[in-house]
């Protein structure tokens, strides 16, 4: 009898343990369920919110834009994989110039089975169809920009935007952003000690960032406009109480 009832007892803890590892598979399987509906849900609302960039014609004063627009819509419907990607920005190349391109350069990948290198096609296509004047334009502009009264971070967006247009390289970036930012901030990070130098160009953007930041959350004075034409901070231009007043005569205003 004794050794029925353990048998039993032996079965029954089988059963218990059996039913715990059941219960926690399916806690994992509702909880990957979840996490995968939920992924795909997020993926749908995205993809509804890009819209689709259109066709490029090789109309090179509209390239940029066009360009940020296909970005957007391959990310937005998640074509990873180089060869989709290709193929679909050469589907969207229709016309003109920018149609004759896509022909070419699909015989291109007729012939080579090897696997497409996305730089390089990025890089083709860009020589292909920017717009050289507003690179022109950007380079000349780059070296002229400077910080003045800018807020930073607004500073920092402006000047990568037209680093990004001028394809200017990291050195000469930097050099730009010692040149033309605020000396206050320049000075203050030359002042770091060696081991916290910022070196690359996104340790300089997060330097001046900071530092900007810093100094702006401090400068909480008011400047006041007086009659002469100069700005005086604080409290306005003192009084010099010695000073005789000119503008009455005869008791009355001027």
């Amino acid at each position: 009898m004794s050794e029925r009832l353990g048998s039993l007892q032996i079965n029954e803890e089988a059963s218990i343990d059996k039913y715990k590892q059941t219960d926690t598979e399916m806690s994992v399987a509702q909880a990957t369920t979840a996490a995968a509906v939920s992924e795909n849900v997020q993926a749908g609302l995205l993809k509804n919110m890009v819209p689709d960039p259109g066709w490029f014609d090789g109309d090179r004063s509209k390239f940029e834009d066009w360009w940020r627009g296909i970005r957007l819509f391959l990310k937005g419907n998640r074509v990873n994989r180089t060869d989709n990607r290709i193929t679909a920005i050469l589907a969207c190349l229709r016309g003109g110039v920018a149609g004759i391109y896509a022909q070419k350069k699909l015989d291109e990948l007729d012939e080579d089975n090897d696997t497409q290198d996305w730089d390089e096609f990025v890089k083709e296509l860009k020589t292909m169809f920017s717009d050289k004047s507003k690179a022109a334009d950007a380079e000349w502009k780059i070296k002229t920009f400077k910080q003045g009264k800018r807020n930073t971070v607004d500073f920092i967006i402006e000047f990568e935007a037209l680093a990004m247009k001028a394809d200017t390289d990291e050195l000469h970036a930097i050099f730009l952003l010692k040149k033309n930012v605020r000396h206050d901030i320049i000075k203050t990070i030359l002042g770091y000690p060696p081991i916290a130098m910022p070196e690359i160009l996104k340790e300089w953007k997060v330097a001046i960032t900071s530092v900007g930041q810093g100094y702006e959350s401090t400068e909480g004075r008011q400047d006041y406009k007086m009659g002469t034409g100069t700005t005086y901070g604080g409290r306005g231009q003192p009084i010099d109480i010695g000073k005789s007043n000119n503008n009455f005569k005869d008791g009355k205003p001027k």
